[in-house]
């Protein structure tokens, strides 16, 4: 089990996480482009979908622990605009983890020619169901830090049919 100091920085063996999106008619404006407040909207998707890819889900930690991650501060740099119907990439990463505290780093990439459309940061702090900040359980923390699972419900292969 790793030992976390007051303030983890993770090197470049904590790998990204990519998951992809499709950009819907109701997340852009009039022109086709996306609202701009949907990219925060993306970084949560990526959070989740992180979290999922380390053997937990925000609900399965808000249970077990009674631990909530509320977002303190969120950062976006918009680089390029995203269009209805475009694929997405979003790549999501532990820039930092502290015992009460997470700080994700996220890029929004286009997939049909990997254009960096955004870019950004988002603090979580660790609470209780009264809002008094608390420690991520130690569990938790080894978790986000730790490769990515491997899914459990991989399909077998068929085998093929035999000619006859």
């Amino acid at each position: 089990m790793t030992v976390f100091d007051e303030n983890f920085l993770p090197d470049d063996s904590i790998a990204w996480h990519e998951c992809k999106v499709r950009v819907r008619y109701a997340e852009t404006d009039k022109m086709g482009v996306v609202y701009h407040a949907n990219y925060l909207v993306w970084f949560e998707i990526g959070r989740t979908e992180y979290c999922r890819s380390r053997g937990f889900s925000y609900l399965e930690m808000e249970e077990a622990s009674g631990v909530y991650l509320a977002v303190a501060e969120s950062y976006c740099r918009y680089k390029q605009p995203a269009y209805y119907d475009d694929e997405l990439i979003i790549r999501t990463h532990i820039a930092e983890c502290r015992k009460r505290s997470l700080r994700f780093g996220y890029e929004i990439v286009r997939t049909r020619d990997k254009v960096i459309l955004a870019e950004g940061e988002t603090t979580l702090i660790a609470i209780d169901s009264s809002n008094s900040v608390r420690s991520i359980p130690a569990l938790y923390r080894e978790m986000l830090i730790a490769p990515p699972i491997e899914p459990s419900n991989k399909a077998e292969k068929v085998p093929e049919k035999a000619p006859s």
